[in-house]
């Protein structure tokens, strides 16, 4: 259908055309009825012009393909055809740069996929990856639209294919603004991130129906795949919101630190705070015993810019840290032991978070810091049975290919197989610290101790005192916090309080570090 009447003459002159190409444009926007638009706001969701407002920078938006319509027929589509087939597509700008985007329009089939709306995404996906621009998509769809068939449901494999190609070339970012369901969900999960807001937006291959009919278990659409299931549980979403406002705004606030590819460095962010900045309160944050826990998030608040970071994938695996955050103006990736979660262990979920953020800063160009207080890799059945091996191959397999500036920091305990994984210098960081409490060692003292002077200790008249002495000894001996520094393991021990100081000089050194990987077509990393 169109805005002209068909018992309507056709406009005669140039003035009644464009009045009639305004009013179409207008159509096109309003949606197909102000009733439809009603029960979008009433289910506490904006409509795809809503959000794109949001998303870009007033007036920057460019639409493309605002007048395509579908050619199905058959189950009634012939005579349904609206404007834009149930998705806008286009590119405006954040924050000055540009950005392609693509967003469903649930008012629209329910935002369902058919061909014409694949081909629209597929045109603007190439755009991007042509431009070497951000990709975010704003999804509300209920998946592939039946009656097209199978036509609609070729339309992902474009999609898919697409992702892949613009994997680790330009950022993508998924944001869940409704229901995504069975191979819908796929195409977020090879994106770079993926945002969800709560009771509003769900991720499932199969609806609580079918789990109910296959498995006799009876769950919600929220208990199944809401944003607190895949942002604790799953890992699936790495940031979710209570609203859509708050939620684009934090994807405009990631989009400002990353760069448009991967030809490109992250922009800078010159601000006032001082590189020289010392941190008094580092010596009272980090307990020197080992054994006592401290919030590492609050080391990070004061090593970076004006303690301002942005936390990927913040409750899930929680006994590691992520983060985006600016040291002198510049984007750095965080990745640090949690010691107020599991004692900053590292395990299965741990190591897949850190391996794909690595992965993701390396492909990006962003330099990675790494902060070190591990006791090794947590023990267990579940863990071994669960491929902690392959797991944590995972980590060590994205430091060991990362070419950007790597700078690790030795805080307190660094023990094990986990001291090496987590970016030691043998490995590949370019430039490895110590605090004066550090510990690096095969394993604890009282560990050690036990295995090394068994005999010793059974033997002893006072096993107990001897067992004290014998672990004084081996502290002595072999973890001093200079030990590694004598032997070229660790480049400087510092004082924590110049940390950042350290930081900002060493990455500056570092900014134009250029490292070659072996010519491959690609590798073959552990799963």
């Amino acid at each position: 259908m169109t805005v002209l009447d068909e018992t309507q003459d056709e406009p005669k002159d140039s003035r009644g055309r464009v009045a009639e190409l305004h009013a179409i444009r207008a159509q096109a926007v309003a949606g197909p009825s102000e009733r439809a638009t009603e029960a979008q706001h009433a289910k506490g969701k904006l409509t795809a012009h809503e959000r794109i407002e949001l998303l870009l920078d007033p007036g920057s938006f460019h639409e493309v393909e605002q007048l395509r319509r579908h050619r199905a027929t058959g189950f009634g589509l012939e005579a349904k055809k609206p404007y834009t087939d149930g998705v806008v597509t286009g590119w405006g700008t954040v924050e000055g740069r540009t950005v392609f985007v693509y967003a469903h329009d649930f008012r629209i089939f329910g935002g369902a996929l058919g061909e014409a709306h694949a081909s629209k995404i597929h045109k603007i996906m190439d755009k991007a990856i042509a431009a070497g621009a951000p990709l975010v998509s704003l999804n509300d769809g209920a998946g592939a639209r039946i009656q097209e068939g199978v036509s609609a449901l070729a339309g992902y494999g474009g999609i898919f294919q697409r992702n892949t190609r613009a994997s680790g070339v330009i950022p993508q970012i998924s944001v869940m603004l409704g229901p995504c369901a069975g191979g819908a969900a796929y195409s977020p999960a090879l994106t770079d991130f993926v945002f969800m807001v709560r009771e509003t937006s769900q991720m499932f291959i199969t609806g609580p129906d079918v789990v109910k009919a296959v498995t006799g278990e009876e769950i919600s659409q929220n208990g199944l795949g809401g944003a607190d299931v895949h942002a604790e549980t799953s890992g699936v979403c790495h940031f979710a919101y209570d609203d859509e406002e708050t939620c684009i705004a934090e994807v405009r606030y990631l989009l400002s630190m990353l760069p448009q590819n991967n030809r490109e460095n992250p922009p800078a962010s010159p601000g006032d705070d001082p590189a020289d900045r010392r941190g008094d309160t580092l010596l009272d944050l980090v307990p020197a015993d080992g054994n006592r826990p401290y919030d590492m998030r609050k080391v990070i608040e004061e090593l970076v810019d004006d303690g301002d970071f942005l936390e990927v994938h913040e409750r899930w695996a929680t006994n590691i840290i992520c983060a985006l955050a600016r040291l002198d103006g510049q984007v750095v990736g965080l990745v640090a032991n949690q010691p107020q979660s599991l004692a900053g262990v590292l395990d299965i979920e741990a190591s897949e978070k850190a391996a794909r953020f690595v992965q993701m800063c390396d492909a990006f160009n962003i330099p990675i810091v790494t902060l070190l207080d591990v006791p090794g890799f947590l023990p267990g059945v579940d863990q071994e049975h669960g491929g902690i091996i392959r797991h944590g191959a995972k980590l060590l397999y994205a430091y060991c290919n990362a070419t950007v500036p790597r700078v690790s920091v030795i805080l307190r305990k660094a023990y094990g197989g986990a001291y090496i994984v987590m970016d030691s210098q043998t490995i590949g960081a370019d430039l490895t610290y110590a605090w004066p409490t550090n510990e690096i060692a095969v394993m604890g003292a009282e560990g050690a101790a036990n295995v090394i002077f068994r005999r010793q200790i059974a033997a002893a008249d006072d096993p107990e005192a001897t067992r004290t002495r014998m672990v004084k000894e081996y502290k002595a001996e072999l973890m001093h916090p200079y030990y590694a520094a004598e032997r070229g393991l660790v480049d400087d021990v510092i004082d924590p309080r110049e940390t950042r100081q350290v930081l900002v000089d060493s990455l500056a050194m570092l900014r134009t570090k250029h490292a070659d990987l072996p010519s491959r077509k690609h590798g073959n990393p552990p799963q």
